[in-house]
């Protein structure tokens, strides 16, 4: 039963850092409190192509991965473009919350990759993030446009997270079944 304990708990990780990541969200809004009548618009930051053919779920846990990787990047963009503004690291909860998420993924992204190192198939993998991406929205312009950056990408962090725990819950519905009918 261990590769459903293990899919159960990739879920269980994935449904806890969708929440920390809306209340990480929130927390933003709270302190960039103009931003709330600004909600950024436009095409996503992370988009992926699918594969040609339909996916399974395993071939599912490996695309929202692909994506999950490219918000670790964009987070730690993130992280380091907030620590040049500030000139130091703060420690409110804030910063806090947003250390707990980059830690979070980091362990999703290891679940994850543990999970389809068991046979399950995903796509190819997308070309590693470059803390570039974006900085045409950023550079050259005033800190608004740097705020509403970040207000993205947390969305992204939301929007990723939410897809990874739906499609680890399936995952792992499915693994737990095929388990119990070895068990008959």
């Amino acid at each position: 039963m261990e590769g459903a304990a293990d899919s159960g708990r990739a879920a269980a990780l994935a449904r806890l850092l969708h929440r920390d990541c809306t209340r990480l969200l929130q927390l933003y809004k709270e302190r960039e409190s103009f931003l709330s009548q600004h909600a950024p618009g436009g095409e996503r930051l992370v988009t992926l192509a699918l594969c040609p053919e339909a996916l399974s779920t395993g071939e599912q846990v490996g695309h929202v991965r692909s994506a999950l990787r490219r918000c670790m990047g964009l987070l730690e963009c993130l992280i380091v473009r907030e620590v040049e503004e500030m000139g130091e690291e703060l420690e409110g909860e804030y910063e806090s919350l947003r250390k707990t998420v980059r830690d979070r993924l980091g362990h999703l992204l290891h679940s994850t990759g543990a999970l389809l190192e068991e046979g399950e198939g995903g796509c190819p993998p997308s070309p590693p993030l470059q803390c570039t991406e974006g900085q045409d929205e950023v550079d050259g312009s005033d800190s608004f446009a740097a705020k509403r950056w970040t207000y993205r990408v947390l969305l992204e962090l939301i929007h990723w997270t939410d897809s990874a725990s739906q499609t680890l819950h399936l995952f792992h519905s499915e693994k737990h079944g095929q388990q119990q009918q070895q068990l008959l």
